[in-house]
């Protein structure tokens, strides 16, 4: 029993980290150029961004399988580098989990950068600071708690991620089996102890996210 609980709390704990490292990542230095440049087709880009937030789980899961399944290119060249494909691994769950909780992140993040004011950065270089230093020690401290409201968010999204992860990367115990795919599989066998474990799990861990996302504004 208790490795049976244990294992999709790891590996969903280990999903999420990672997926919430490429999300910080992709968030933030998509999130910046988008809040200050302005380019022809802009607002369709962005709304490509935030179109996992209103696509149902399946869709995203479908489009992840043409993408990186065995006929999609990337697929094709992910199978070829590493001589296995990509698809029901654990990796799956990563992209999976970081698809769907990419926008939260992002819009986060483009809002506290909206929100600088432009002439203290013009003033900051006209002091001297270089682009890096501009972005780390005064960008970056001033849109500190919509970053952080967009990390915890967006892991939060990754952790409850469920449908397109159960069509991508499976349900395989051990090795892509989360919380909320081991609730499902849980309830569907009738084991409903188990299923209660994992739902206080997951629903303590939100509570804690979203408690501190309240508490910070």
């Amino acid at each position: 029993m208790t490795k049976e609980f244990w294992s999709p709390v790891q590996l969903s704990i280990q999903v999420t980290g990672l997926s919430g490292i490429l999300v910080f990542i992709l968030g933030i230095i998509l999130a910046r150029i988008m809040a200050r440049k302005k380019f022809r087709g802009k607002v369709l880009l962005e709304t490509v961004f935030l179109l996992p937030l209103v696509l149902p789980p399946s869709v995203v899961g479908f489009l992840l399988i043409v993408v990186f399944g065995k006929n999609g290119l990337p697929g094709k060249f992910i199978e070829t580098i590493f001589n296995q494909p990509l698809m029901f691994t654990w990796w799956a769950a990563v992209i999976a989990s970081s698809v769907v909780a990419f926008p939260l992140m992002y819009q986060s993040a483009k809002t506290g950068f909206e929100g600088i004011d432009e002439e203290i950065e013009h003033a900051a270089m006209v002091d001297g600071a270089g682009q890096l230093t501009l972005f780390l020690f005064v960008t970056l401290p001033m849109t500190i708690r919509s970053i952080v409201t967009g990390m915890i968010l967006s892991s939060a999204r990754a952790l409850g991620e469920f449908g397109a992860t159960l069509m991508f990367a499976g349900n395989i115990p051990g090795q892509t089996q989360t919380i909320p795919t081991a609730i499902y599989i849980a309830m569907d066998s009738g084991n409903m102890t188990l299923a209660w474990l994992w739902v206080a799990m997951i629903i303590v861990i939100s509570f804690i996210m979203l408690f501190v996302v309240t508490y910070i504004k």
